[in-house]
C-alpha cells in the first residue's frame, strides 16, 4: 500500500476521543435543545476557567469572533485596524466586515508574529489615519510579544483584540493567550488544537461591558427575544459543537504536550539538516498548531515529499496585502520584506497529536534524503 501521511488529521482527533464525543452528541440529541442551551453555557464557563478569564461567549466561527470583538470595541466604517499580513485571510476579512480598513505591519522572522517595533513605526506614520484597534495574531501556536504590544497600544489608546485561532493553550509569561488584550477570539475549525466537528468560535474578555455587547451582537441585538436593542447578527455556537468541545477540552493540554513532543523530535532529528527550524522565545509556551520550517528550495522539497506520500501545506503562500481582494484596498502600508520572505520559504510539516513515531521517522528520513541530494 502506498504511503499516505496527511499534513493534518482531524479524523484522528475524533477517533482518539470517540467515546466521549459520541456521548456528548447523544446527550444533546436527547435534550431537544440545539441552540444556545446548557452545553454552550457550560462550555463558555469551562473555557473561561481554563484560560483564567471571566467571560466567554460562543459564536459561529473564528472570523465572527474577531468581527464581533472589533464591533464591541467600537470599530466601524472608516476606522483603521493594525494587524499582520502573514496570517489567514480571516483576520483581514473580520476587519473588512466591520467596514474598517486594515493597516499591515511586518513580523518578527523567528516567531512569525507581529513585530512590536513595526507596530510602533506604523503608529508614527499614521497620524492622519489614527487606528482604533490592533490585532496581534498568535500564528502557528507561538504567542506574540503581548507585553510590548500592550505597552504600545496603551500609549496610543488602542483596543487590543488577540487572534487566538491557532493558539489554544499557549502562554506568554505564563499567562494564556486571549487574556492579555481587551478581547480574545478563538476558532474551533476541525483542524485547530481544540477543534469541533464543524465551524465554531468564541470570544473571551475580562470586561463585563464588552461581554454584554458581544452577547447582544451575536443574536440580532436582542436584549429580550425578538426585540433588537442594537443592530446585530446571527452568530451562535450550536449545542452539538459545544458538547463536542467540552469533551475535547479536558484533553487539550495533553494534546498540546503531544504536539510539543513531536516538535521536539523534529528539532532533534533535523538539527543537522540545514533547514531553518521553528524557534521559541524563552517567555513563550508554543502549542505547535503547525510545525513550520523554512528553506529557499521549498517547492523542490515539497515535490519530493509529495512523491513519497507525505502531505505538506503552505501557511500562507500569498500575504494578505498582496492578494487581489486587499492589494488596492488597504491604506498607508509600509513595505513588509520579512513577511514576503517568509511567504516564499515556509513549509508546514505533518503535525497533529496522534502522528505516529514511525511516521515521524519516515518524514525525517525523506527530508534528510532530499537535503543530501
Amino acid at each position: 500500500m502506498p504511503l499516505s501521511i496527511p499534513q493534518s488529521n482531524p479524523k484522528a482527533g475524533y477517533l482518539a476521543h470517540k467515546k466521549a464525543i459520541d456521548e456528548a452528541i447523544s446527550r444533546v440529541l436527547e435534550s431537544g435543545w440545539y441552540i444556545l442551551g446548557r452545553e454552550v453555557a457550560s462550555f463558555e464557563t469551562e473555557f473561561a476557567a481554563y484560560l483564567g478569564t471571566s467571560h466567554a461567549l460562543g459564536v459561529a466561527s473564528g472570523t465572527d469572533a474577531l468581527q464581533l470583538s472589533l464591533r464591541a470595541c467600537g470599530v466601524g466604517p472608516g476606522d483603521f485596524v493594525i494587524t499582520v499580513s502573514h496570517t489567514a485571510t480571516a483576520t483581514a476579512a473580520a476587519i473588512d466586515l466591520c467596514g474598517a480598513t486594515p493597516l499591515f505591519v511586518d513580523i518578527d522572522p523567528d516567531s512569525f508574529t507581529m513585530d512590536p517595533n513595526a507596530l510602533e513605526d506604523a503608529l508614527r506614520r499614521s497620524k492622519r489615519k489614527k487606528p482604533k484597534a490592533v490585532i496581534p495574531v498568535h500564528l502557528f501556536g507561538h504567542p506574540a510579544d503581548m507585553s510590548a504590544i500592550l505597552e504600545i497600544a496603551n500609549r496610543h489608546n488602542l483596543r487590543v483584540v488577540e487572534d487566538c485561532a491557532q493558539s489554544h493553550g499557549a502562554t506568554f509569561r505564563r499567562k494564556k493567550t486571549g487574556t492579555w488584550g481587551h478581547m480574545g477570539a478563538f476558532s474551533f475549525y476541525p483542524t485547530k488544537n481544540l477543534g469541533a466537528l464543524g465551524d465554531g468560535g468564541l470570544v473571551v474578555t475580562g470586561d463585563p461591558e464588552l461581554a454584554d455587547k458581544v452577547r447582544l451582537l451575536r443574536e440580532y441585538g436582542w436584549e429580550e427575544r425578538y426585540v433588537s436593542k442594537i443592530p446585530g447578527v446571527n452568530s451562535r455556537l450550536d449545542e452539538i459543537q459545544a458538547a463536542i468541545l467540552r469533551a475535547k477540552l479536558t484533553h487539550l493540554d495533553q494534546d498540546n504536550d503531544s504536539r510539543r513532543q513531536i516538535a521536539g523530535a523534529y528539532r532533534s532529528l533535523l538539527a543537522a539538516s540545514g533547514l531553518i527550524l521553528p524557534d521559541v522565545t524563552p517567555e513563550a509556551t508554543h502549542v505547535y498548531h503547525q510545525y513550520v520550517i523554512r528553506t529557499e528550495n521549498r517547492e523542490s522539497l515539497r515535490t519530493h515529499l509529495r512523491g513519497r506520500g507525505i502531505g505538506t501545506l503552505i501557511h500562507y503562500p500569498v500575504p494578505v496585502h498582496q492578494q487581489p481582494a486587499y492589494a488596492n484596498r488597504s491604506e498607508g502600508n509600509t513595505p513588509l520584506p520579512r513577511t514576503e520572505e517568509a511567504a516564499r520559504q515556509i513549509l508546514s510539516l505533518p503535525m497533529y497529536p496522534e502522528l505516529p513515531a514511525d511516521q515521524i521517522q519516515t518524514i525525517v528520513r525523506e527530508i534528510v534524503t532530499w537535503c543530501r541530494t
